[in-house]
């Protein structure tokens, strides 16, 4: 009997016992491919022996020191790292220890800076349908994952919802991409009006969408269009890279595909890559320079900020990253999987559509492609899927819920940035198997 409050309360997942490379091994000696890196975690897959030993030594001199007290070397070398690479003057740097802090902390960040600024009025926030941005009640809030958010909506703040960025689903037949996407940035400056300018604090979303709806990329312009009605009204542009960051997309921040740097950017995920749990926040300047001039302290913090141990592991893979040229990797291997699943599985009737940008995949799934029309929720494919895979040795990330929280099913697809093409290889036609195997009598 385990006492541990698993995600599933009736059952125990399997106990994995070593991971490898690519590869995670449960107790009985099977191996799993894991192209999901858990949940886009894992960008250097497991037990990278540069990332060991860079934690074997932080260890060895200081695992923790309190921000209270200290700051440590490691710490800031891995803020100037960060900084050195993003774009603009997205110059500090703030560490907690996941995604969900990240974004948490990011609101209160933005909250202050109005109040520092003498715009305390401002206090609402804008964001999108269908995305998500973590579990804590302020990220939640802000989050528009439906299922998600329904138990705990009498909890949370009031936020203002515009719509997702969804060509598959929502552009109209009678509309080009670029009337798609002024429609939705026309949207969203109706909504700033409607609510007054002078109440908002700023705009968060994905720059691509991650487990909600499947690596769901935004239309050309799109961030462009953000940006300048964000600087058009006095808001902050507050980027969700969480999950879709460090790498993940083939840059290292996945805004630089877009026009317009952010405000704020939350990173979490690959930034560990999971050999410790950590989180960041990156800020521009004008953002830190408010504070400084006036209180001259974020009024916010937790036990584990600027963990040194944390932080010495981000380092590591950052630093990997960098040196072994893997940036170079996600696109090119990414543009092989893009392909693979495009070519592979994008015939097959019930795949609508595949999507995403770098070793960011979804594969969207429908009963009837010309309709789009999804499977009934019930039957709970995304599941059967994820199962049918297991048994099979791979590791992939299927959700339900995609159009809203309730219908539609996708698979979300974020192996190592070491993957090689024989593996990936295995990944689309493992997928190709079983979503035929599993929709044959549906």
């Amino acid at each position: 009997m385990s006492h541990i409050i698993h995600r599933s309360l009736r059952s125990t997942p399997a106990v994995a016992t070593g991971a490898q490379g690519a590869y995670i091994f449960d107790a009985q000696g099977k191996q799993y491919l894991d192209a999901c890196g858990g949940a886009a975690v894992s960008c250097l897959g497991h037990a990278h022996p540069d990332v060991l030993a860079a934690m074997h030594r932080q260890i060895d001199q200081l695992a923790y020191a309190h921000t209270g007290f200290f700051t440590s070397d490691t710490v800031e070398q891995l803020a100037e790292h960060l900084t050195r690479h993003a774009p603009g003057d997205l110059n500090y740097a703030y560490f907690v220890s996941g995604g969900s802090e990240a974004v948490e902390t990011a609101l209160k960040l933005a909250r202050q800076y109005f109040v520092e600024i003498g715009q305390p009025s401002r206090t609402r926030f804008i964001a999108r349908q269908q995305s998500y941005h973590g579990n804590t009640l302020g990220a939640l809030a802000v989050g528009g994952n439906e299922w998600r958010r329904r138990q705990f909506a009498p909890l949370l703040i009031d936020v203002i919802r515009v719509s997702a960025c969804n060509e598959y689903r929502d552009r109209r037949a009678d509309e080009t991409q670029q009337q798609y996407t002024q429609r939705l940035l026309d949207e969203l400056e109706q909504a700033i009006i409607d609510a007054g300018p002078e109440t908002i604090i700023g705009f968060c979303a994905e720059t691509v969408v991650g487990a909600t709806t499947g690596a769901t990329p935004p239309t050309p312009g799109y961030f462009k269009g953000v940006r300048a009605l964000c600087d058009k009204y006095g808001l902050l542009y507050i980027a969700d890279e969480v999950m879709c960051g460090m790498g993940r997309t083939g840059t290292l921040y996945a805004f630089e595909q877009d026009e317009g740097v952010p405000d704020l950017v939350t990173i979490a995920k690959g930034l560990g890559g999971g050999y410790q749990p950590i989180g960041a926040v990156l800020a521009s300047k004008k953002i830190v320079s408010a504070l400084q001039a006036g209180s001259g302290l974020f009024q916010h913090g937790h036990t584990y900020i600027c963990h040194a141990t944390a932080a010495s592991a981000a380092l590591a893979v950052q630093q990997v990253i960098e040196r072994d040229n893997l940036l170079d990797a996600v696109k090119q291997q990414g543009a092989y999987l893009q392909r693979a699943l495009r070519d592979r599985l994008g015939e097959l009737p019930q795949v609508g559509d595949t999507r995403g940008r770098g070793l960011f995949a979804g594969v969207e799934l429908v009963r009837d492609k010309a309709s789009k029309t999804p499977f009934d929720p019930a039957l709970k494919l995304h599941a059967r899927i994820k199962a049918n895979c297991m048994a099979r040795g791979l590791m992939v990330y299927p959700m339900g819920g995609t159009i809203d929280g309730q219908y539609g099913d996708h698979i979300l697809i974020a192996p190592p940035f070491i993957i090689t093409t024989a593996q990936l290889d295995f990944v689309v036609e493992t997928l190709e198997q079983v979503i035929r195997e599993e929709t044959a009598s549906l």
